[in-house]
């Protein structure tokens, strides 16, 4: 369904971590213009006695004008859902800060409150796709969250599909690219595809669509900063660095077999989801940004700038 009005009013945004944060940046700035409120869900632990990093983050809030409210995502759905009634829009950004079952829980809650709009945590893979019994349980778990959403009619929902966050590519315990050892491992092949996207590109686009008129709702939408085979990320890898680097396939069997060894090895698991193909990459020609005329991050860019 949509509609030509957005409805600014009472956003709660969950979570001001490294995704929230940059949905606040990209979303506060929009609201406070139209002098509407925006306000951040945070762990009450972290207010109490905030870290270095967390202090930081909540100056920044402070002079964005976002309000906070302390809350405990492992509460349960009833306490959750008498928070959510306040508001008409939620956009999660928790991920699984609290381990299995949160996302379920959280989705539970907002439409027990009756939220009018929801925007799950679900910046990731294409979970339709995926299906259940990929072995990965996260997976299974986003599944379910879909399936909730679309067996109801009284919140409108929007799943923004991002694929990786690009900075995990060259994170050295997913072991994709290491820059220090000077490693490339191509999952699955070196024609097997993966999507990426900044985190600071998923907090600008979010924050277009969930404002774009009409409204939309009720769909996946798709975005990407860039969509890259493995044999390509080397190639862009050597080009930027201008160092030679080993490159090793790891194929899917070998994955398996190491995901069989360690089925509870978090790292493992991914990267033999990864490896899979289906449902970890769309044509970057074909997502929002692209059609809306939305620049974007790609590896190349990120690394030149990651390098500088």
């Amino acid at each position: 369904m949509t509609g030509t009005k957005v409805d600014l009013n009472g956003i709660l945004v969950l979570g001001a971590g490294q995704l929230g944060m940059t949905v606040l940046r990209a979303l506060a700035p929009r609201l406070q213009a139209a002098k509407h409120t925006l306000t951040v869900l945070i762990a009450p632990a972290v207010l109490d006695a905030p870290s270095g990093q967390d202090a930081a983050n909540l100056a920044e809030l402070c002079k964005l004008g976002v309000e906070t409210i302390g809350h405990d995502l492992a509460a349960d759905e009833q306490s959750l859902a008498g928070l959510f009634r306040r508001f008409r829009t939620i956009v999660n950004c928790t991920g699984f800060v609290v381990g299995p079952g949160t996302q379920l829980r959280i989705t539970r809650a907002a439409l027990a409150a009756g939220v009018k709009r929801y925007f799950p945590w679900q910046f990731g893979v294409d979970y339709d796709v995926v299906g259940r019994g990929s072995g990965q349980p996260v997976f299974d778990e986003q599944y379910e969250v879909r399936e909730l959403l679309r067996g109801q009619s009284g919140t409108e929902w929007v799943i923004v599909s991002t694929g990786m966050f690009t900075s995990f590519l060259f994170e050295p315990a997913f072991d994709v690219v290491n820059l220090q050892r000077g490693t490339v491992h191509g999952l699955g092949s070196w024609d097997t595809r993966v999507t990426v996207t900044t985190p600071e590109d998923v907090g600008k686009l979010t924050t277009e669509i969930l404002l774009a008129k009409p409204r939309i709702a009720d769909q996946v939408v798709y975005v990407a900063g860039d969509t890259i085979s493995y044999g390509h990320l080397a190639e862009v890898v050597e080009r930027v660095t201008g160092r030679a680097f080993e490159k090793v396939e790891w194929t899917l069997g070998k994955l398996r077999a190491d995901l069989a060894a360690a089925p509870d090895d978090v790292m493992t698991r991914y990267r033999a989801a990864f490896a899979l193909g289906d449902g970890m990459w769309w044509e970057k020609s074909t997502t929002y940004n692209e059609r809306q005329g939305f620049r974007t991050v790609d590896v190349e860019e990120y690394l030149r700038a990651r390098l500088s």
